[in-house]
């Protein structure tokens, strides 16, 4: 009996879930994943916790070894570049070692991913430029973080990745500053309520935080010395440039069908314009279920969720149901503060073109008579439909780990769930953890000018 063949191109979070899936669902496939790094399947989602030196090993920020699957019948085969695809004869063309061979598939998951944005400025090719994702990427910047010469590092880009770059440096003992385009750090994902408090933590922590600047040039002989702007010059030995990401889908162009931003088109059934081509993960516009559109969300969270739809249904000649969709949720820690966010902010809803409203919501975690050293301030922002008060995304952040309240959110959002809902869900109270009314109730409340506790 012959074997189905699926190919999978691209390693990381959708490329492993997509295999793990496959394996539990079938009996009788044959499975080929093409890697085009060395490393397979490195987090670049961990590579904070490896530059502070909070991980294992190097080695082990990875989602899976090649070992692993290969023991089960899985061929993984890293080194190997996926130049093409020829949609009639159900084939690709990948590269390896300066060889070019064709294979065939029967289905074929793209999970291609992105690459971050380099800045098409003067200087980019000095000695010491560093992007924020991958291994080979981690490794040199650990390297300088060790290296006592190095005395000061600008950060270009103030988002999580920006951030955790910021972060690292400053506690490898470096002189940091953050440059960014935008007014306020973190600005994509939360509200100014939320990024001015933390504004102040940056400089606190001795960040030198410039906002609403260009960077117009790298300045150096060989190696970098300084960062020019628009608002100054900069001195830098090390810059790490955290300006972005693009989808990872040139190769595609001609081929499969793409947006003007070069995101995979997919349908309700994660289908690309041939049925037996799917894809999943950061290329990809996933369906928001808050947006009710098709946005970008570059989330691990996200490609492993429609990874596991797409086994699930990869072989259906009539798919029984469509792909749900997400709510997109993610958090971080900045210094003392950790904040987690779920679905869309008062910035993603206007650019989704929704008419949301938001609120704000800032107390103490538990009962005023806790005193305030074991009773910590909290905040939360709630982004709501205005008319429905259907509620469309939020925050939780504090000083102290709150942050799985975010996912309590994230279930709200996903279950379209309104202020009222939440201002009177029932949570527990126990005056060592929270207040009589829980925090969630509170801000609920307080969103519907209900607030008297």
């Amino acid at each position: 009996m012959n074997k189905e063949k699926v190919v999978i191109v691209g390693a990381s979070h959708g490329g492993h879930q997509s295999i793990i899936e496959l394996l539990d669902t079938y009996k009788n496939l044959d499975i080929t994943l093409y890697e085009a790094g060395d490393f397979v399947s490195f987090m670049s989602c961990g590579m904070e916790l490896y530059l502070e030196n909070k991980v294992t090993d190097v080695n082990d920020v990875r989602n899976f070894r090649p070992e692993e699957f290969e023991e089960q019948g899985v061929t993984i085969s890293n080194n190997h570049l996926v130049k093409s695809i020829n949609l009639d004869e159900k084939t690709i063309d990948v590269e390896s070692d300066g060889h070019t061979e064709t294979v065939g598939y029967d289905k074929l998951i793209l999970s291609s991913g992105v690459t971050p944005n380099e800045l098409p400025i003067p200087g980019k090719e000095l000695e010491n430029v560093f992007l924020m994702r991958g291994y080979d990427w981690a490794t040199k910047i650990k390297s300088k973080l060790e290296d006592y010469q190095v005395k000061n590092i600008v950060v270009i880009g103030s988002g999580y990745i920006g951030i955790e770059a910021v972060e690292a440096s400053i506690k490898a003992g470096k002189n940091v500053t953050v440059i960014d385009t935008i007014d306020r750090p973190l600005g994509t994902y939360l509200n100014p309520e939320m990024t001015d408090v933390l504004s102040k933590e940056l400089t606190d922590k001795g960040v030198n935080v410039v906002l609403g600047s260009k960077v117009e040039e790298f300045l150096g002989d060989q190696k970098v010395s300084s960062v020019k702007t628009d608002k100054g010059t900069f001195d830098a030995d090390v810059v790490i440039q955290a300006t972005g990401i693009k989808p990872n889908t040139e190769w595609l162009k001609g081929t499969i069908d793409l947006d003007d931003h070069g995101f995979i088109k997919t349908n309700e059934y994660l289908q690309t314009n041939d049925p037996d081509v799917y894809a999943v993960g950061d290329a990809t516009l996933a369906y928001s279920i808050p947006a009710q559109k098709n946005i970008p969300i570059a989330l691990a969270t996200v490609a492993r969720r429609e990874a596991r739809y797409v086994a699930k249904h990869i072989f259906e000649d009539k798919h029984s149901e469509a792909f749900t969709g997400v709510v997109g949720s993610s958090a971080l820690s900045l210094f003392d503060y950790h904040f987690a966010t779920s679905g869309l902010n008062q910035m993603s809803a206007t650019r989704s073109g929704i008419n949301a409203k938001s609120s704000f919501f800032k107390d103490s975690l538990r009962p005023s008579y806790i005193p305030e050293s074991d009773n910590p301030e909290v905040f939360v922002q709630l982004t709501f439909d205005e008319k429905s008060h259907v509620i469309l995304g939020g925050a939780v952040m504090s000083k102290y780990d709150i942050i799985a309240q975010g996912n309590t959110i994230a279930l709200a959002v996903q279950q379209k769930m309104t202020l009222e809902q939440l201002a009177e869900a029932d949570f527990f109270f126990q005056p060592g953890f929270d207040r009589q009314w829980s925090l969630l109730n509170l801000a609920a409340q307080s969103a519907l000018n209900q607030y008297k506790f």
